[in-house]
């Protein structure tokens, strides 16, 4: 067989295996369109503690005490904490200014938002006990619409232990990369969240924005999630304990994208480690939970960590390759590079698609301009496809957290105005 004809080999089954892997996320794309939700059941009214791991964030932080101080939930049973993990500037005391309880920590060798909540929850257990039902987990970037608490306890009083809400981006419009990152979590919530939470299975939190019960902690041993990706680690966890994660759609949360491509680089490179991290924790668990009752949220989950990366990899080095192979051999290259070109084409293609359906179906949620929203479209397949090198980088380079840093300070009714 000659080299074209085993590069075309390979494009063909990696693009027969993704399809296998991915097919049913297509599914869930028609599922919002033409299944309705449920009704809540009656609501009850909980006590609950919001927790903000907040680094430097003395610029940002203020506006999102401020959200939570004008929720329409009754403000007796709503309790604000910080950790101003280890902070170098004001962000301890505009938290106390914003009625926040703070505690301080540092500690420079256990590093990471999943240590920093370890902490604040330990100190909320030791000095409040059981007092609180739930617990919400926001970063300091966020906003929250008036009536974010409301929803949220609505569907937590449909009896869900872990729930999550709608991810909207403060500045969608600021360029091409915070729309990327913008456009990919309006998908996350609707076509993939909120179709879970339509089809009863399982949904994953994406890193802010989510609640859950006190009994996860004592069902899941504490808060024990401290690798890359906290975020995914506890929602596999929680799924393997037989824990389900509700949706609500109706909470909607805004939170600050990175506009540098070093930051954002940066930023996914540790989501993609992370992501690498929890398949070698947790990846032989959620294999084995396929074959369980409720295995479909397993699959789900193992289809979002890893398969993707792998098969992307897998894929550039492959045809890069044949390049080599067919340079060093003195064939022509050109077979080689229009086998690239159609990856990366077709790469292009599937993503417009997807942020194309996004963009049309959420485009009064998208507060900027009608020719930014047309445009971020347009470059969507190229912030995805950075995820190329970005996966590649993943799997031989030493990652460590490292806070983004955000400057993106507006309040909720700067950031309406802009729509």
């Amino acid at each position: 067989m000659e080299l074209i004809d085993m590069l075309r080999w390979l494009n063909f089954t990696l693009a027969l295996l993704f399809t296998f892997c991915y097919a049913y996320q297509f599914f869930y794309l028609a599922v919002p369109l033409v299944k309705r939700d449920k009704p809540h059941r009656p609501v009850t009214y909980h006590r609950f503690a919001v927790l903000i791991s907040a680094r430097n964030e003395e610029a940002v932080l203020g506006h999102l005490l401020d959200s939570i101080r004008d929720q329409d939930y009754p403000s007796d049973l709503i309790t604000a904490f910080v950790v101003a993990d280890n902070c170098t500037d004001a962000t301890a005391q505009v938290a106390r200014d914003h009625g926040a309880v703070v505690y301080e920590r540092l500690n420079r060798s256990q590093v990471g938002k999943g240590y920093a909540l370890d902490f604040l929850l330990q100190r909320i257990r030791r000095d409040y006990g059981s007092r609180f039902d739930g617990f919400f987990v926001f970063d300091a970037d966020n906003l929250l619409q008036p009536d974010y608490i409301t929803q949220m306890n609505r569907t937590f009083s449909d009896g869900y232990s872990i729930v999550t809400s709608y991810r909207n981006s403060k500045n969608f419009g600021s360029n091409w990369i915070s729309a990327g990152y913008g456009l990919w979590f309006l998908r996350e919530a609707e076509f993939l969240n909120h179709a879970r939470s339509l089809l009863g299975t399982s949904c994953a939190v994406s890193g802010t924005g989510f609640l859950f019960h006190r009994s996860v902690l004592a069902g899941l041993g504490g808060w024990r999630f401290y690798l890359l990706t906290e975020d995914i680690e506890f929602t596999i966890a929680s799924i393997l304990s037989g824990y389900r994660v509700g949706y609500c759609k109706d909470a909607v949360l805004f939170d600050e994208q990175p506009v540098t491509f070093r930051q954002s680089w940066r930023q996914r490179l540790r989501w993609a480690k992370g992501y690498l991290q929890v398949f070698r924790a947790y990846g032989w668990q959620l294999v084995k939970g396929i074959f369980r009752r409720d295995g479909f949220a397993c699959f789900d989950m193992t289809m979002a960590i890893m398969p993707a990366i792998a098969l992307t990899v897998l894929g550039m080095a492959g045809n890069l390759a044949a390049a080599v192979l067919c340079s060093v051999s003195g064939q022509s290259l050109l077979p080689a590079l229009l086998s690239v070109g159609e990856m990366l084409a077709n790469t292009y293609l599937l993503m417009l698609f997807l942020g194309g359906i996004t963009t049309a179906t959420q485009w009064k949620q998208i507060h900027t301009t009608t020719a930014k929203k047309l445009l971020y479209t347009l470059t969507f397949p190229l912030f995805m496809m950075t995820y190329i090198p970005i996966s590649f980088a993943a799997l031989f380079q030493r990652v460590e957290w490292k806070p983004i840093e955000h400057t993106h300070a507006m309040s909720l009714a700067e950031l309406e105005g802009k729509g």
